[in-house]
């Protein structure tokens, strides 16, 4: 069993899992708002440098590289200019030592993925869109090109909404679990989802609504890649119900967002 440790900095609380302890690494939490990636990369390794993206709830997934490659020549995918451009994306997967990738979360997935024997890592932000769109299967697949192996892949996902309290349409539903579904029926693959044990979807009492269990949809997207339970975890925290620590849209209807980061080794 995976387990999931509290940790301080300055008098204020992060997250930080077992499952990868040999790499700088944290959830962090909305004590720490107002903090960007680039201060937030000293509470975990002072040398390394930050990169993040302008999320855009896709699955593009880049290196550090194509990150300093798209800022250098610009293009539709940059926003802003100077200091402050940013690049759209999902996911940052690095092969290169000291580099730490950051995404921002809410009530989305952060994922935070790491090659045990390589030392390389992947952050991605995941919420329904990017995992139907198979998200996190896209960055392993990029440690995977760039030489990592199935078994030495470590997941850990961050706070997020627990599919409990997640009501979504029964579209949303069916589009996220088409990921992992061989019906191709909005409400066939709901269905048969409802179904399963330990299921991902959800009955909902109101019409035409289902609960989505993101984080549980990542679960089996993974599993079907190869990828063993025990190589997988899930953080015991649900962003919606732990107010005192996490940013929930769905709750305060607030654009607010709490980091993660994992530095590559």
């Amino acid at each position: 069993m995976h387990t999931w440790h509290w940790r301080t900095w300055q008098g204020l609380p992060y997250l930080t899992c077992s499952l990868l302890e040999s790499f700088p690494h944290g959830f962090f939490t909305q004590q720490f708002v107002g903090k960007p990636p680039q201060e937030l990369t000293k509470v975990l390794q002072p040398q390394a440098s930050g990169y993040r993206l302008k999320q855009v709830h896709g699955n593009i997934v880049l290196t550090p590289e194509e990150i300093t490659h798209k800022l250098a020549t610009g293009g539709d995918d940059v926003d802003g200019d100077g200091d402050t451009a940013l690049v759209h994306g999902d996911g940052i997967a690095s092969n290169m030592s000291q580099q730490a990738v950051w995404v921002a979360s809410a009530d989305c997935t952060p994922a935070l993925i790491a090659d045990v024997n390589t030392g390389a890592v992947a952050a991605v932000h995941a919420g329904w869109r990017g995992t139907a769109k198979k998200i996190v299967p896209v960055a392993i697949s990029r440690l995977l090109a760039q030489g990592s192996k199935l078994g030495d892949i470590r997941v850990a996902l961050g706070p997020a909404i627990t599919g409990e309290v997640y009501q979504v349409s029964i579209e949303t539903a069916a589009e996220v679990g088409d990921s992992i579904s061989p019906e191709t029926h909005p409400h066939k693959i709901v269905t048969s989802l409802v179904e399963q044990a330990n299921s991902p979807i959800l009955p909902d009492p109101e019409a035409g609504k289902a609960r989505l269990d993101v984080r549980r949809v990542n679960v089996i997207q993974m599993e079907n890649m190869g990828i063993a339970p025990e190589q997988i975890a899930i953080a015991p925290y649900c962003t919606f119900q732990t107010p005192e620590y996490f940013f929930s849209y769905r709750r305060e209807r607030e654009k607010k967002v709490q980091w993660s980061g994992i530095v590559s080794k």
